[in-house]
Parts: structure tokens; sequence; C-alpha cells
């Protein structure tokens, strides 16, 4: 039976993406597809509001993560953890030999500009990693804030930042913000089918790029820019999924940034106060996520049997993750969900736990 997925990803993809998918296929290298490709990244760049340059990976946005680590740190790098897909960046710049140093925070709390500053005070880093949106805690760090002090304080170190489930779904205000590679995949607030990554990088994370080894090749930003200067990739490309980026691009400004943006603020907050009402909340009440809330089981439910009857109804969402399993579950707000569908789920919980 169908289900429309209230999970952090994938989420629910509407007809329009899905038909837009089904596209007639073009040549990767043929001037129909650089155009297609030149379009996207227009339109992606408005709405990131950056001048900087736009890659299109056919990966998912942990290849991107490392990635962008492999071009970016040259020295030591200070890594951000606050949940299970926070501490993916170390885990990975572990895996690639790189000198790192992590700030662990208690999950369900928040990464701050004061504790990203008490480390990059001590000198002798050139990368900082944050995950804005931290999916298992329903944490969503203040990135504005960390990227304007660390631009302010320390300009010469690059902020690399996962908003895999927060781009498309909240303002992200690249350039003004100061953020060198900004990655999503597409299968969240995008709300398009997985298999795609958007990635934002500066001129400043290019120049480190040149400047470092053993960077491999799928990855490496300098073979990405000389294709990309001609509207093209490295490799052959996930072309139908960026045909339905393009759609989803112009449905974006259809709608409007910032009613979307205020859309997602709107679903947050009706499931948190519902949350509130009959359960409660386990992140930290001033650092609340947009996109996925993180639901504290205070009344010890089943999670997995609340899950099996959604199923029934036609919805699906999520247990805690890692550690919060049962002790949690998460109900995820993003993409093309709407105000109308959420009420809609919690009717179906309501009536299922008999609130």
């Amino acid at each position: 039976m169908y289900k429309k997925l209230f999970i952090p990803g994938p989420t629910h993809v509407e007809d329009e993406i899905l038909e837009a998918m089904s596209m007639p296929m073009i040549g990767h290298r043929d001037s129909l597809y650089s155009d297609l490709h030149g379009d996207v990244v227009k339109k992606l760049k408005t709405f990131l509001e950056t001048e900087e340059r736009i890659y299109l990976s056919t990966s998912s946005s942990t290849g991107m993560m490392e990635g962008s680590l492999r071009n970016c740190v040259k020295g030591k790098a200070l890594m951000t953890n606050c949940g299970a897909f926070s501490r993916r960046w170390a885990r990975i710049a572990r895996a690639n030999g790189k000198d790192i140093d992590v700030i662990e925070v208690e999950w369900g709390k928040a990464i701050t500009p004061d504790m990203v500053d008490a480390y990059l005070s001590k000198g002798g880093y050139d990368t900082v990693c944050i995950t804005h949106n931290e999916t298992s805690t329903g944490i969503m760090n203040p990135l504005e804030e960390i990227g304007r002090m660390v631009k302010e304080k320390y300009p010469d170190v690059l902020v690399l930042v996962d908003a895999v489930s927060s781009m498309a779904g909240v303002e992200i205000k690249v350039d003004e913000w100061g953020l060198d590679v900004v990655l999503a995949g597409v299968q969240k607030a995008f709300a398009l089918p997985a298999g795609l990554c958007v990635v934002t990088v500066s001129e400043a994370a290019l120049d480190r790029s040149t400047q470092v080894e053993n960077k491999g090749y799928y990855f490496d930003f300098e073979v990405f820019e000389k294709k990309a200067v001609k509207h093209q990739t490295p490799a052959t490309p996930a072309i139908s999924q960026i045909n339905a980026l393009n759609v989803q691009m112009d449905r974006i400004f259809e709608e409007g940034p910032e009613n979307r943006f205020q859309r997602h603020q709107d679903m947050a907050e009706y499931v948190q106060d519902w949350a509130r009402e009959h359960f409660d909340l386990y992140s930290d009440e001033d650092y609340l996520s947009h996109t996925v809330t993180n639901v504290h089981n205070t009344r010890d439910i089943d999670v997995v049997k609340l899950n099996e009857e959604l199923a029934k109804r036609g919805a699906m969402i999520s247990n805690g993750y890692g550690d919060l399993k049962g002790t949690c579950f998460r109900i995820a707000h993003m993409g093309d969900l709407k105000v109308k569908d959420i009420t809609w789920l919690i009717e179906q919980i309501d009536d299922i736990l008999g609130l």
C-alpha cells in the first residue's frame, strides 16, 4: 500500500515531479543538457543567495561530505558533534586520515558560536564542519551566527555545511553568512527522489582545493570546475533528476521562497504544540528544527505498532534514531507537505492512541 512519508527523508514526491523524471533521455554532452544544467544552477544561485559556483553531483550527500573534506582540509579541521548525523563528519575525516578535533555536546543540545569560537581561538585549524539540522535529535544549529562569527574572527578558516535536511526548507544565505561549502541531497526538503546532491563552493574553497593533494577524482572540485564553466559535469549526471529539480525550482519560486519557509515553520509549530500537549519535546526549545520534530515518548507508546497502524491508513513516521529508538519518535514536516497533511497525520495518531 502506498504510504505518504512523514520521515526525515526520502520525503513525499508530487506527481508533477515524478512526471518530470519521465522525460525523453538526452545526451549529457548535448547543448540541450548544457541549457538544462545552466538553468538549474542559475535558479539555485538565486534561491541560495550566492554568486559563487554550484555543482550538481550524482551521489548521496555523504559522498560530497567526503569530497568536501578531501578538497578543503589541508591541515587540521574542527568537527561539531551534536547527534548521529553530525558525527559523520568526524568519521569521514578519520577514514581519510585527516587531523581533527571534535566538539561534543549532549544529544538534544545545539552547537553554539561560543563553543566554536573557544576552539578556533586556540589556532591551528583551517576548516570547521557544521551540520545545520540534526535529524536524529530535532535540533537546528544557529548556522547564520556561527558562519558570521567564523568569517569575522577567523577569515582563513573554511566553513563546510551539511544542510541535507534544511536546504529548501529554511532560509540559507550562503554568501552573506560566510559559508564556503553547503551541500544537500534533493530527497529531503527539495522533495525529489534520492540520488542527487547540490553543493555550493566558494572561491576560497576552490583555491584551497588547488593546494591539497590526494583528493581522489570523482569529487575533486578542480575537475568539477572545468566542466561547470561549460554547464556540464565531469561524469554522466542524473539527467532525469536534474530535469525534475529544474521543475521543482520553478514550483518553489511560484510558491515564493518566503512562503515556503513560513509553511515549514507553520508545520513545525503545529507538531511541536501537539507534542507539548500530549508528550514532550526531546530537543532544546531554543533550537528546534523547522523540518523534523523529535518527540520524547513520555507515554511509552509502542512506536513500531503505531507505525503499523499508520501504514494501514497510508502514512509513515520515524522511530527514534540509534540510542533514542523507542525513547523518541520523529515526525518530519518538509518538502511539499502542507499544513493540512500534518493536521491529517496528527488526527490519525490521536485516533489510534485514543488521545
